[in-house]
């Protein structure tokens, strides 16, 4: 088999990080909350930890970061793109960073993410 006919970004299980990097978040009324800026893997497990929403702003400019616990996006193939069971207002209250005040991302934040969306933290 040529290389060229291995799928190298995306297979039906699979998908490289950069088509996730860009790709539209909405809540579950179907509103696009943002964009999938990055995501957060575990060095030792290779789990993936939280996706960071980039939320706010106009294009792009001036907006936040906004890490989610990674199991609360869901893919929808008809939007193409993830869905969460959230509401903007909730979001906007949620733990945040702006671009250049990155935080410490160690297991207190995590906990914090986590314990602010009603989820077990899993590390």
């Amino acid at each position: 088999m040529a290389q060229t006919d291995i799928a190298t970004d995306e297979t039906s299980r699979l998908i490289a990080s950069n088509k996730v990097e860009g790709t539209h978040v909405y809540n579950s009324e179907g509103e696009k909350l943002g964009t999938i800026y990055n995501f957060m893997v575990d060095k030792q497990s290779g789990g993936v930890e939280y996706a960071v929403l980039q939320f706010g702003g106009l294009f792009g400019l001036g907006s936040d970061y906004y890490p989610l616990p990674w199991d609360f996006l869901v893919y929808n193939t008809d939007r193409g793109g993830y869905v969460v069971n959230l509401d903007k207002a909730v979001l906007e209250k949620a733990p945040r960073y702006a671009s250049g005040s990155e935080p410490a991302f160690d297991r207190d934040y995590g906990r914090q993410v986590y314990d602010y969306y009603g989820v077990d933290y899993p590390y």
